[in-house]
């Protein structure tokens, strides 16, 4: 469908930010036939911190979207293998009719650049360079009209009848409109590095419950997955639940933590391939409301992320769906106050999807960072597989909405859940 531009605009809708969230709702907004707007700060190919595993939730989108997994770099996993406790046990991907029974990795310096390409493919404009300084208002009513955009040194500006954050948990889009991070929602820092490894290709996702600092057992996880390149992602998430979460040395952490690993899987200084980088996570909803004065919220810029695992881009990827769906209705809407209404009703859209779980994960993160908490957890619940393959249902959102007796408790949970 050929998108057409409405006179005195650059686009239907500016997309601010080309990562997962960002290319996956220009990707469905310009499906549907209307014209986007893509702007990015950075230029292709470029680097994300993250731990390039794509759960099956991720899978789904990617195949929603006609992505191409089939093809060269993209490594499947049958499921998730945690360590702890002194315990090793394998849980493969729950079979679904909801969602496929694999995961997958692929790094997301190729990952991004693959979705936004696929983005152009579907009548996307792209600009790389494009570093957006602010917001364009409309004087009378306070609504975004467009953006300022300082681009190879000069400055510029672009309108639009709708713009779309999706430019990360710094968000500067959103905090030039006031929408500030809550401070009750969870936070987690990640960093990662790559090892040359014989552990490259292996079929499972492999995630260690227990990070020692010394005596002290951290609220978070340590994470080994193998991109199949020859070298493995390795890394580690932590939560600010935790009294020591300021002062932590993260990236000295990690470099401590796979001194223990056994000498055979590679993880030396000399077979690290990249520097040691971190990361934000933001999680459960810490910024809202989704939609104010024409401005959409999507991916890390709403706080997103699972608190339960620190899974970021399926939500992003869902959202930007989510969001396109709401846009192109409100937009096919004949006067300004139905626009305004349909677009009201995301936020509420989003948190009947998510909210029950992400308070659910509130309480979890809550619980794992007292002490004890997740050293009984870990073990004590390793050694029942049953309760583990609940919890990984639970952990991993995925569940089916008629499924069996595991998935009915965890919706039913997520059901009466307040509302994050």
């Amino acid at each position: 469908m050929e998108a057409r531009v409405q006179r005195g605009i650059d686009a239907d809708v500016i997309v601010v930010g080309a990562g997962p969230a960002g290319s996956a709702v220009a990707f469905h907004l310009a499906k549907s036939g209307l014209s986007v707007l893509l702007l990015e700060k950075t230029r292709f190919p470029r680097e994300k911190v993250c731990g390039d595993g794509l759960t099956p939730r991720a899978v789904r989108e990617l195949v929603a979207m006609g992505v191409d997994i089939d093809g060269p770099g993209w490594i499947r996993n049958r499921g998730l293998r945690v360590v702890g406790g002194g315990l090793r046990l394998q849980l493969d991907w729950p079979e679904l009719h909801s969602f496929p029974d694999f995961g997958m990795v692929r790094t997301r310096a190729d990952f991004d650049e693959i979705l936004v390409r696929h983005a152009e493919r579907a009548g996307v404009r792209l600009i790389e360079g494009a570093n957006v300084t602010g917001p364009i208002l409309d004087e009378r009513s306070g609504h975004v009209t467009g953006v300022r955009v300082r681009r190879d040194g000069e400055d510029e500006s672009y309108t639009a009848r709708l713009v779309v954050a999706a430019d990360g948990n710094s968000t500067r889009l959103s905090i030039a409109m006031g929408l500030h991070k809550r401070t009750d929602r969870p936070m987690g820092v990640a960093v990662r590095t790559y090892f040359r490894s014989p552990r490259h290709d292996d079929d499972y996702l492999e995630t260690w419950l227990e990070l020692w600092d010394g005596d002290r057992l951290l609220p978070g996880y340590g994470w080994i997955f193998g991109v199949g390149d020859g070298t493995s992602n390795v890394g580690l998430g932590l939560l600010n639940t935790s009294e020591a979460f300021k002062s932590i040395d993260y990236r000295d952490l990690l470099r401590r933590w796979v001194k223990n690993m056994p000498a055979e899987w590679g993880y030396t200084e000399e077979n690290m391939t990249t520097p040691i980088r971190g990361a934000a996570l933001p999680m459960a909803f810490n910024r809202q409301p989704h939609y104010t004065r024409g401005l959409v919220l999507v991916g890390d810029a709403g706080g997103t992320i699972n608190p339960f695992n620190g899974e970021g881009i399926a939500y992003a990827m869902e959202t930007g769906r989510i969001a396109a769906d709401v846009i192109v209705q409100a937009l096919a809407r004949g006067t300004a106050a139905q626009r305004e209404r349909v677009l009201l009703a995301y936020p509420r859209i989003l948190k009947d999807a998510y909210g029950g779980y992400f308070t659910l994960g509130r309480m979890f993160v809550e619980a794992i960072g007292r002490p004890g908490v997740m050293k009984f957890a870990t073990r004590h619940g390793l050694p029942h597989p049953t309760l583990m393959r609940f919890a990984f249902k639970l952990l991993a959102n995925l569940t089916d909405r008629r499924g069996d007796a595991s998935d009915r408790i965890i919706n039913a949970l997520s059901k009466v859940a307040p509302s994050a």
